[in-house]
């Protein structure tokens, strides 16, 4: 699964996933989406692609 992040604000990062799809997710959701694929986020990256 291959998404770019995006934080818009402190509690929302929207996700956008490479087949076109995105989501607005608060900091729990992203974290669930995160622990999902294997990923752990660093909080203050403003914007970042991820790929696994």
């Amino acid at each position: 699964m291959s998404f770019n992040l995006n934080r818009i604000n402190p509690n929302q990062t929207q996700v956008m996933f490479f087949d076109g799809r995105f989501e607005t997710l608060t900091n729990e959701e992203l974290e669930e989406l995160l622990s999902q694929t294997g990923i752990s986020e660093k909080a203050e990256e403003q914007e970042s692609s991820v790929t696994s």
